[in-house]
């Protein structure tokens, strides 16, 4: 027995004495802090804070926050931010100490605009990729249709983004559709992008501080979609100071104002816009008209050092009448609490509640009815960082989401409609996640971000669902070798919150850079990722109209694959900057409609539905000049999407006899050309041009007789085409006095979209001519050459 003590004790030894002398010889004390802007106390997202003397860094988070573990010493703190003077400052760290960092922004920002995605040596080696970052300084300098800067429309000039058609507020990434792009707006889901069906976006720009995309790579944090990620962070407000901006232009205005609620500790921003043309057009007698306007706010209370709470909202809401024959009324309702709390130096936390809403209704005068449907979800989310070295961060946390949707209530108004009320099964569900990752640097050379998420979903009641003879809700019909929808045997009940469905999904993520240098990288990615609710849509594009659905036992969830590769440089001392990537995704699941599927107020959806597969690849490169009177970039995007239904069975043809067609979605060429140009102090430049492949699409073939009517044959499934989109955009901004630092600033903002009037076409429709008796076909576009001007203002 006392041999077996002294023997514990050797290795308690043997483990002990080492350690201490570790310890003893590299103490360690942490630095932390946020990083703001002087002039309004904005915490400033993805800052590169650098140690030169110890070969470290790091970026601030979402929230302005940042950590750093150093061995006891003195150093220099290097602070860069685009659109900021650079910081430079020596400090003596003794002990774990909070130091918050003020940055100045540059004078040169209104003579030069900076497109840079925060391209700095501490990004290069950073294990991130298929992710753009847009200043907001640069999006207000792009041109805009009827002189509203727009927040996606400046996407779409990023590789591997398209819209669907003209006057398209969504957006489609890597082939993948609308539905699949996450859009969130200070983590609330947006789910109608678009004002006036795309002529707006509903993101008012002077509202927001922050946007990044990520197109591949997508963290573990982020869940729900398969093509993408839209993450927009809103303006906290002045807590010093108050003061006011906004435009007024020709179709819409806009105002915000900001300031302190208690000086140094609490802020708010309010901000709103609204549209005016319709009152014009009543003036004119045209029997049509649309309007719309939406309000963003936002408060924050800082409690104390550790401890902040924040409270924003948005409310949008369109209306729109046309010929006085149908009226149409959507918009979104947003709402969220979030929490930051401060652990250590090293555990940084955010807890949100958060409420969205989105409501589409139709009042059709011409049979006297209100047709009404939203979709409503509560969010919980609680997310953790934890700075473990400088060599390691984990990011932990769960989410928690609860859906509502209403698919339709149709209730007449007019006594003499002869239509009875009738509500559309409602629908409901959960999706849980939980997920874990750690972004580490094992050499000084590679970085790797790898995780893995868990999601959950179930379907639940209340419901009466439909059962079908062998569980098929879609029959195929081998004499007419066509797909029908099929007659339910019965149904079952299933009380509140008792399960219908249930999914789960292991999503496993992973992104590598290998740095050759300072200015040359190699990166690569792989994600899956799992979408549990749909878009029910036949058209390529988001439009009002459109119905939300969960997963269920016939319409599965999506699930994604997609692997990237990546080459990086920057070159001239960041001056110019190359970016190349290739792609490869596959989606199982992806739904497809039969032929002739009926979606609105189809209480059935599951009988119009078939689960596929689909497919994108390509290769992206962008290439930019980030400073100089002369800025902007190049995009391009070579790229195929294609789908794929094959039949339930092996005597069934499924959609296009089972073969691979064009995906409504895919563009082969995308090209995108951005520049600004500052004359001087008071005058600058900007302009767009845009080429794109025309959209997929099915045309006639041929046409027959059937008792007296004249009846089109169509062939392949999208195997036509739309003509190729182009247009060029043009703006001039002159501000009369540059210098002027304070008190009212202004400035003139002349734009034209579609500079040279092309005609794109949105649609085709194919009829006979009642005069001559000829089949004929009519292309349909939306905008002409359109020039505005906006007067901008601030105080």
């Amino acid at each position: 027995m006392l041999k077996i003590k002294n023997q514990i004790r050797l290795l308690w030894l043997v483990w002990l004495v080492p350690a201490i002398a570790v310890h003893a010889q590299e103490t360690k004390f942490t630095l932390s802090g946020t990083v703001a802007n002087n002039a309004n106390t904005e915490t400033l997202i993805g800052v590169n804070i650098v140690i030169p003397e110890a070969n470290v860094s790091t970026v601030t988070n979402s929230y302005g926050f940042y950590s750093i573990t150093l061995p006891k010493g003195e150093y220099t703190i290097l602070i860069s931010y685009v659109g900021f003077d650079n910081v430079e400052e020596q400090i003596s760290l003794t002990e774990n100490t909070k130091r918050n960092f003020g940055m100045a922004e540059s004078g040169k920002e209104l003579q030069e605009v900076v497109v840079t995605s925060n391209k700095t040596k501490a990004n290069i080696r950073k294990p991130e990729m298929s992710v753009n970052k847009l200043s907001i300084a640069t999006i207000k300098k792009m041109p805009a249709v009827m002189g509203e800067v727009d927040v996606l429309k400046s996407i779409l000039q990023l590789p591997g983004v398209t819209n669907a058609q003209e006057g398209a507020s969504g957006f489609n990434v890597r082939g993948g559709s609308v539905d699949g792009n996450l859009v969130l707006l200070d983590e609330a889901v947006v789910y109608n992008t678009s004002h006036l069906f795309g002529f707006f976006s509903v993101f008012n720009s002077d509202v927001i501080k922050d946007l990044k995309l990520y197109k591949g790579g997508i963290p573990a944090h982020f869940g729900g979609r398969i093509s993408s990620v839209l993450d927009i962070y809103q303006k906290e407000g002045n807590n010093r100071e108050y003061h006011a901006s906004g435009g007024i232009g020709a179709v819409a205005s806009r105002l915000l104002v900001e300031g302190p609620i208690v000086k140094d500790k609490s802020s708010f921003v309010v901000a709103g816009r609204g549209s005016y043309a319709h009152l014009f057009l009543k003036l004119a007698d045209e029997p049509n008209s649309a309007y719309f306007y939406d309000i963003n706010a936002k408060l924050n209370y800082k409690l104390n050092d550790n401890n902040n709470v924040f409270l924003s909202g948005y409310f949008g809401n369109d209306q729109m009448d046309f010929n006085n024959a149908f009226e149409n009324i959507y918009g979104n309702s947003l709402f969220n609490v979030r929490w930051n709390h401060i652990f250590s130096d090293k555990i940084f936390s955010n807890a949100s509640a958060i409420y969205s809403d989105y409501n589409y209704g139709l009042r059709i005068k011409s049979v006297g009815i209100d047709w009404d449907s939203d979709v409503k979800n509560y969010n919980f989310k609680y997310d953790f960082k934890h700075y473990v070295s400088n060599q390691l961060t984990l990011n932990y946390g769960l989410n928690s989401i609860y859906y509502a949707f209403n698919p339709g209530t149709i209730t007449p108004y007019d006594e003499h409609s002869g239509m009875n009320p009738r509500q559309i099964a409602k629908k409901y569900a959960f999706e849980n996640a939980l997920y874990l990752s750690a972004e580490q640097k094992i050499t000084p050379n590679f970085s790797v971000n790898y995780g893995l998420r868990y999601s959950l979903f179930q379907r639940v009641g209340k419901q009466d669902v439909n059962t079908y003879a062998n569980n098929e809700a879609v029959v195929f019909n081998r004499e007419f070798q066509v797909y029908e929808e099929a007659t339910p045997t019965g149904s079952i009940h299933y009380g509140k919150n008792k399960k219908i469905a249930s999914f789960d999904n292991f999503e496993p993520r992973l992104a590598m850079a290998y740095s050759i240098n300072d200015d040359l990288s190699f990166k690569l990615s792989y994600n899956r990722m799992s979408q549990y609710i749909h878009l029910i849509s036949n058209t390529a594009s988001a439009s009002p109209l459109d119905i939300w659905a969960p997963s269920d036992q016939y319409l599965k969830p999506e699930i994604l694959d997609q692997v990237a590769l990546g080459y990086f440089q920057n070159f001239k001392d960041d001056k110019y900057s190359l970016e190349i990537e290739t792609f490869y995704k596959k989606v199982k699941n992806k739904a497809d409609y039969i032929d002739g599927a009926s979606l609105i107020a189809n209480d059935a959806i599951e009988r119009v539905l078939l689960n596929g597969e689909a497919r994108a690849y390509g290769l992206e490169i962008m290439a930019k000049k980030n400073s100089g009177k002369l800025t902007g970039w190049v995009s391009y995007t070579l790229s195929k999407a294609e789908q794929r239904t094959p039949g339930q069975n092996a005597s069934e043809t499924g959609i296009n006899n089972g073969q691979w067609y064009r995906a409504n979605y895919d563009k082969l060429h995308n090209l995108s050309v951005t520049a600004a140009y500052a004359l001087g102090p008071k005058w600058s430049l900007g302009g767009i041009f845009t080429y794109q492949s025309g959209k997929a699409a099915t045309f006639p073939n041929g046409k027959y007789q059937f008792m007296g009517m004249t009846v089109a044959s169509y062939g392949e499934r999208n195997a036509d085409a739309l003509a190729a989109y182009h247009h060029l955009d043009l703006s001039a901004t002159y501000i009369p006095k540059p210098d002027k630092k304070k008190g009212w600033q202004g400035e003139w903002v002349f734009s034209v979209y579609n500079a040279y009037a092309r005609k794109n076409a949105a649609s085709y429709t194919f009829g006979q001519n009642p005069d001559y008796g000829q089949s004929e076909v009519r292309r349909m576009s939306i905008f002409g050459i359109i020039p505005s001007v906006t007067y901008n203002f601030k105080f």
